[in-house]
């Protein structure tokens, strides 16, 4: 079950559980589509790509409640770009 964790990583963006923005890793790390673009789709995290986050149905909320917990770590952009030889 996805946390649909409620903002980006990196700019604290509000994304809520019906956002379009809202992109994710295969580690379920959350960042908005502006800093992934910065990020050139490659997670500070783990190194893996981004996927848009599919959208939990209302009707289900209820039942499976979205994450409250905020992360945040924002990202060292010098440092990623020269892990991942990013120019």
């Amino acid at each position: 079950m996805l946390q649909i964790r409620p903002t980006c990583e990196n700019c604290k963006k509000r994304l809520p559980y019906d956002s379009d923005e809202a992109m994710i890793c295969t580690f379920e790390c959350t960042f908005c589509k502006d800093c992934v673009e910065l990020l050139h789709h490659i997670c500070p995290n783990c190194g893996g790509g981004f996927e848009k986050r599919p959208i939990r149905p209302e009707t289900l909320l209820h039942k499976y409640p979205v994450s409250t917990k905020v992360i945040h770590k924002p990202v060292d952009f010098k440092a990623h770009y020269t892990k991942f030889k990013i120019k």
